[in-house]
């Protein structure tokens, strides 16, 4: 095709029967990781860190406090992350933001005031691991009442919100009130602690805005992790934003079970690694010569890994080392594992709490790599802590309870 006299670019048909296009090229910059650069803060990206607070911190304009932001590999376009310092003896800013926002606190004390236009405010209390939630684009207020700096971890549903819409003013300036996801009832922070089925897998779920202390609430039993071990779901302020709160005992670990990005665990109580690989290298890398693809990440609170950083299936697999027991969040953001694509009504299974004989991703411990449980033992022994694990549970066509986010 001919040039066009005055345009510095334009587009040439490939000659004979070569491609079109670079063939190769760098992904590019989303709504969202844009938006992250403008702000000013850093951009911590990984597949986890051993403790949030040992992120560095700069000026927050927009917040008032200092921040960064935090975006796991695997978890890029899925939600967002960002940890805040709450000024001594300060507050935030005001907010509102037509994205979800789930709020949980490393440290300090403080209080939140929740509004909308031209209503009362609704204030409660936190403390070091309370965890709340923010109705969509309510006014909120964070305020720090002890005479250190208070921080805090958020998870948001903000680049899904961004990158569809791609306008910040939309996001930020929206005068809509969803009515449905703040009633202004005067109980609306208050914690709830009944437990239901969750209405999708039938799991323990929570409905409650507002959680005190999710280090050390109470968590029914559950056995699909490991035996022993518990687990709930809160339900909070109508979020589409994903998660569950979960316990191992003491010298007992999770299955290796597989499914694709988007879930980041941070630990709550204890202290233990994790372990993550790509599902094509299948359930022992390590006796199939691929242990050099097998990735660690160990934490301890408030450290976080990403389960699946690799965007397709991971295989991944969690172990508590300290005598006093591994408690775990895992977040999803708007990600809930049992509704992916496909048409109403169809017949699912809970693929990661399947057994890879029956169909699932959870590897029994009977199929595990050798290698694992070697190794545990001698971390265990290492840290004065003792195994759980029943040798029988090792034994070809034992069943227990099967690991599954």
């Amino acid at each position: 095709m001919h040039d066009i006299v005055g345009r510095t670019t334009h587009w040439h048909e490939p000659d004979g029967d070569t491609r079109a296009g670079f063939g190769k090229f760098e992904r590019p910059k989303t709504p969202y990781d844009l938006f992250m650069e403008a702000e000013g803060i850093p951009v911590f990206r990984g597949i986890g860190i051993r403790r949030v607070q040992d992120l560095p911190l700069q000026p927050w304009k927009r917040l008032g406090g200092r921040g960064t932001y935090i975006q796991l590999y695997g978890t890029e376009g899925k939600w967002g992350c960002y940890l805040v310092e709450v000024p001594s003896a300060g507050a935030l800013n005001v907010e509102h933001h037509l994205y979800e926002k789930l709020c949980f606190v490393v440290e300090g004390r403080g209080s939140t005031e929740v509004w909308q236009e031209g209503g009362k405010r609704h204030i409660f209390e936190w403390q070091p691991g309370s965890l709340f939630s923010i109705p969509v684009n309510a006014y909120h207020r964070i305020v720090n009442a002890r005479s250190s700096p208070a921080l805090i971890l958020c998870g948001t549903t903000a680049p899904n919100l961004l990158n569809l819409l791609n306008n910040v003013g939309a996001i930020f300036d929206s005068p809509y009130q969803f009515n449905d996801r703040f009633s202004g009832a005067d109980d609306f922070y208050k914690y709830r602690d009944d437990v239901e089925p969750d209405p999708v897998r039938g799991l323990a779920m929570r409905k409650t805005n507002f959680i005190p202390d999710i280090v050390n609430c109470d968590l029914p039993l559950d056995n699909r992790r490991s035996p022993g071990s518990r687990r709930i779901e809160p339900s909070m302020t109508g979020n589409n934003f994903y998660l569950w709160i979960g316990e191992h005992l003491t010298g007992r670990y999770s299955k290796a079970h597989a499914h694709s990005s988007c879930v980041m665990l941070l630990c709550l109580k204890g202290k233990g690694y994790t372990y993550t690989w790509p599902e094509k290298y299948g359930p022992r890398p390590w006796e199939n010569g691929h242990g050099d693809k097998v990735i660690r990440q160990d934490y301890e609170p408030v450290g976080m890994v990403s389960a699946a950083p690799g965007g397709a299936n991971w295989f991944h697999q969690h172990f508590g080392v300290s005598p006093g027991g591994l408690r775990l969040t895992a977040w999803y953001g708007p990600n809930h594992p049992a509704k992916d694509d496909g048409p109403a009504g169809e017949k699912l299974i809970d693929f990661g709490a399947i057994d890879l004989d029956e169909g699932g991703t959870a590897v029994p411990y009977s199929m595990e790599d050798p290698f694992i449980r070697k190794e545990y033992e001698e971390t265990l022994n290492r840290e004065g802590a003792a195994s759980r694990m029943d040798p029988e549970w090792y034994k070809p066509g034992v069943k227990t309870g099967t690991a599954g986010d």
